[in-house]
């Protein structure tokens, strides 16, 4: 049994290839994409290590399989979908919420389908996933560093771009059209009111920078405003002159808050269409006993009989 990326990577295009062999209108055309998106999502979770698919137990037996190492097990086990999916968007920012909100609901129209008498996919019709499923899938194809044409071929891949640039186009109109209001409510209040406004806004900008935030200009009413977001790739660690350690993280954006008007965008479609969808960069400063856990030579002694105590303590459950 393999559980190596590029063995999901070919069943999955196998998968796709089955659906859209099918006609749009059968139910087995949502079944077959149901399956392909589950093992894209694995093979995605497999491009970081195969052992994140293989399922906890208290031997380990499925991990050794993973490993290649001996293991009594002639079947292992893996993750369920939905713990996949779940990773998925833990570890992988561009796999946003609405995704794995997609993933979910073809998931349980799957599992009704294979495991009851209802014809699920029947009544749960394509036009009500399908731009959800294209987009969950170009997600996961980014982080695979590949391709909607890889993954469906040219003709599927033309077609799903269309529908996702339509979708855009609606998250477009009622991202500018809420940026909108906000600005004229803003506009309309006394200038004296806007000033108010204007400085609270910069005092709790500065404060919420030390709290993890990211300050930026409210696209409404220009005042400082912030957004904050989930870290993602590897942190960057570089030793400084003064013996200080900086830890670089990148953080892809997912939500603004602005205190001056109000405007708040939820979704990284949203954000980016709003101009604030740039990644920004999360510096943290250590001393060097902070980063590697040292001990300060006057407090050697304080350290040891706290470790003595802890240790008598433990000797004595």
């Amino acid at each position: 049994m393999s559980w190596e990326r590029d063995p999901l990577w070919a069943k999955t295009r196998l998968f796709f290839q089955c659906a859209f062999n099918t006609r749009r209108d059968d139910v087995t055309f949502g079944l077959w994409c149901s399956l392909g998106l589950e093992m894209l999502a694995r093979a995605t979770l497999a491009s970081v290590s195969p052992t994140l698919l293989a399922l906890p137990d208290n031997q380990q037996k499925n991990l050794l399989h993973v490993v290649h190492k001996e293991s009594e097990l002639r079947f292992p086990k893996s993750i369920a979908a939905t713990q996949v999916f779940d990773l998925c968007k833990r570890m992988f920012p561009v796999f946003s919420e609405e995704d794995q909100k997609v993933a979910f609901a073809l998931l349980n129209q799957r599992n009704a389908e294979l495991h009851s008498g209802s014809a699920a996919f029947e009544e749960y019709r394509s036009s009500q996933w399908l731009a959800g499923f294209y987009h969950a899938c170009r997600s996961l194809t980014i982080v695979l560093d590949e391709s909607l044409e890889d993954l469906f071929g040219e003709e599927e891949a033309k077609f799903a771009k269309e529908i996702l640039a339509e979708n855009r186009d609606n998250v477009k109109k009622e991202v500018l059209s809420t940026i909108a209001v906000h600005k004229r409510v803003f506009e309309a209040k006394h200038p004296d009111e806007q000033e108010a406004a204007k400085l609270e806004a910069e005092e709790l900008g500065q404060k919420l920078s030390t709290l993890r935030h990211h300050r930026v200009k409210c696209p409404a009413c220009n005042c400082t405003a912030t957004v904050q977001g989930r870290p993602f790739g590897k942190e960057h660690v570089t030793h400084e002159e003064r013996g200080e350690i900086v830890v670089r993280q990148a953080v892809s954006p997912t939500e603004f808050s602005c205190p001056a008007c109000g405007l708040k965008l939820t979704t990284y479609a949203q954000l980016e269409t709003a101009g604030l969808g740039d990644h920004y960069t999360r510096k943290t400063t250590y001393s060097a006993e902070e980063y590697y856990g040292l001990i300060d030579p006057d407090d050697l002694d304080l350290y040891l009989e706290s470790q003595a105590r802890d240790f008598r303590e433990y000797d004595n459950e």
